[in-house]
């Protein structure tokens, strides 16, 4: 598996969510066209530099479709 750091993943086309609003708050971009070799890429916008999780896109797909319908449920805090 490729390591997050490697030019194709610094210099892949990040999309920042629709989701994330406006604000420059909490913010994912992800990198789309990098699927078609098996992962989409998902890093916190605000630090580009940093770590990326890498996501299946089945897996991805599956996560987005679940935000879009509102099916995710807040972890408890404590």
């Amino acid at each position: 598996m490729e390591p997050v750091n490697t030019p194709r993943i610094r210099n892949a086309k990040w999309i920042k969510s629709s989701y994330s609003g406006g604000n420059e708050g909490n913010c994912i971009e992800f990198a789309r066209d990098l699927a078609i070799h098996g992962n989409v890429p998902v890093r916190d916008s605000k630090n580009p530099e940093g770590p990326a999780l890498r996501f299946e896109p089945a897996a991805w797909r599956s996560f987005v479709t679940a935000v879009k319908g509102d099916d995710l449920v807040a972890a408890p805090h404590g």
